[in-house]
């Protein structure tokens, strides 16, 4: 049987946790295996939650850009649904 893919609130919970790890000092690559995911497909969800033009933002944290993403991509299917 094949494994189950993550949800995006899963891999976001998973981004946050590593965002808070880090804030209290603890190294990042510690803290992405923490989670129990490689340090590649931690990138590879964080490129794909956070676009890179907005990673230089600066104050917004990886969490608030990530749901931003959200809304905008559920906003854009609900127009092209009706």
């Amino acid at each position: 049987m094949a494994n189950k893919r993550p949800k995006p609130e899963g891999i976001v919970a998973k981004l946050r946790q590593v965002e808070i790890l880090t804030g209290q000092g603890m190294p990042r690559l510690d803290a992405i295996r923490q989670i129990g995911v490689t340090e590649q497909t931690y990138y590879r969800r964080l490129s794909a939650i956070v676009p890179i033009a907005c990673r230089s933002m600066g104050k917004r944290s990886a969490v608030e850009l990530a749901q931003l993403s959200s809304r905008n991509s559920s906003a854009s299917r609900k127009r092209t649904s009706v």
